[in-house]
């Protein structure tokens, strides 16, 4: 009798630590979501709402567009500087509307719907504002180099704020068509529940026009404008995300990225499939092989090209801020596994068979180290390499800090006087070795386009 007491003790014992262990990691993955949408408001440019929560942060670049007579402010800084790049910021548009369109309930479940669907307006507006006329899309407001030679917070900017476009004459039909696939990802987001019908519609009108000025007139963006080569350079035509949006109808990939959207089209296009809507024949088939093949790599069960796991665990595909392509392959693999356990599917890598709750799994394996759960025990949610973050709040301190003065701050070494709430940085080497330095950007500048994935995930992790 007290021999099955005491089994029955420890059995409780184990019971109740399981049970917290879960809940605790589900409030941390509540508390992570809720702080990445969070991020996107300290990324805000232009003049902010009264709804605005990041207090630290001021209105900025209010004139933008003033060059060329048209209003291009708002939009989204794109990492710690203050430029805004329009190539980046779309995917970034379409990623957020993605999560919305996959985990509308989830996040509306965890409290969080509107705020997404805010983070998405917010971008999308902006990028209606750059389609300024059918054959005309604003691209960049502001110079990389001048900006990155100077440490100022954006409410006092005066490095210059020229703004770029493509035209007819300027051809760019790559970020055209990436504009086009974010505006349609959007009109869908703003379609369901909660969202806005108008809105949408008018968000479709322009993801149409955006498609077919793309499709009239070719070329890559950055051989119209130069200046952007060194940041972010285009290496392919966008313009099969567009049409799989659309929906209707290539490759193996390594990663998906804002330079490399294969990946995201092949994913939507097995979700077709499973779902009934696509044969699975021909180049449909052929896309969902690729997906798959993409995926049985980042799980460790293919050829290894989709990047391969260091001691500490993490997926490691490149030394330049490689937690962007963690999180958008995670984003894939749990919208994946929710589409293969909808059709009662596996993923199939060579003779193993991967059940959707595996991959999940997985997922939430590279999460926990991004939250913590990693060879340096620390949080890679955070932001060192960041202007506005690093300098004294306006609010605080309303006198103009000049480029000069800035560096002063870039180059203290004690913590960021702002907390950049949601931010992820770009995170530690093959050898779970991180350089916590505010001047590592290249391990420590967080983007918008590695939190805008990690919103589904965390959605996704919340509810099983």
């Amino acid at each position: 009798m007290v021999a099955r007491a005491r089994v029955l003790l420890v059995a409780a014992v184990v019971w109740f630590l399981a049970t917290t262990a879960c809940q605790a990691a589900q409030r941390d993955y509540a508390t992570a979501l809720t702080k990445s949408l969070l991020y996107f408001e300290a990324q805000r440019s232009g003049r902010l709402p009264p709804t605005q929560r990041v207090q630290w942060l001021g209105n900025s670049a209010l004139k933008d567009g003033a060059d060329h007579g048209v209003d291009l402010t708002g939009g989204y800084y794109d990492s710690g500087d203050n430029v805004k790049f329009g190539f980046p910021m779309a995917f970034t548009v379409t990623m957020l509307s993605w999560s919305v369109v996959e985990h509308r309930a989830r996040l509306a479940a965890a409290g969080e719907l509107g705020h997404a669907l805010q983070a998405v307006r917010w971008g999308a507006d902006y990028l209606v504002k750059a389609h300024a006329r059918p054959d005309v899309l604003y691209v960049n407001v502001g110079d990389g180099n001048s900006d990155h030679a100077c440490w100022e917070r954006p409410e006092d900017m005066d490095t210059p704020r020229r703004s770029y476009m493509v035209n007819a004459t300027h051809t760019g039909s790559d970020v055209a068509a990436e504009t086009a696939a974010a505006l349609a990802a959007a009109s869908v987001a703003f379609t369901g529940p909660r969202g806005d019908p108008r809105y949408a519609s008018t968000l479709l009108k322009h993801a149409k026009q955006l498609f077919q000025f793309a499709r009239n007139h070719r070329g890559l963006y950055h051989n119209s404008i130069p200046s952007t080569r060194g940041f972010y350079s285009s290496s392919s035509d966008e313009q099969i995300l567009k049409l799989v949006w659309n929906r209707t109808s290539c490759c193996g990939r390594q990663s998906l990225s804002w330079d490399d959207k294969f990946v995201g089209a092949q994913a939507l296009v097995a979700k077709l499939i499973l779902q009934g809507k696509l044969p699975n024949n021909g180049r449909h088939a052929e896309m969902r092989s690729n997906v798959e093949s993409f995926l049985c790599n980042v799980v460790q069960h293919g050829d290894g090209r989709s990047g391969r796991l260091p001691p500490g665990g993490m997926l490691y595909l490149q030394p330049w801020s490689n937690l962007q392509d963690v999180t958008t392959a995670m984003f894939v693999l749990v919208t994946h596994a929710d589409h293969l356990a909808a059709a009662r599917a596996s993923l199939q890598c060579g003779g193993v068979r991967l059940p959707p709750a595996q991959l999940v799994s997985f997922a939430r394996s590279q999460v926990d180290y991004i939250l913590g759960k990693n060879p340096m025990k620390m949080s890679y949610m955070v932001g060192p390499h960041h202007r506005g973050a690093s300098l004294p709040s306006i609010r605080n301190n309303p006198r103009k800090i000049s480029c000069g003065k800035g560096s002063e701050y870039f180059h203290r070494s004690a913590p960021n006087l702002n907390v950049i709430d949601g931010a992820i940085v770009g995170g530690p080497d093959n050898n779970d070795h991180y350089d916590d330095s505010r001047g590592n950007y290249q391990q420590g500048e967080p983007s918008t386009y590695t939190v805008a994935p990690i919103v589904g995930v965390l959605a996704r992790l919340l509810h099983n």
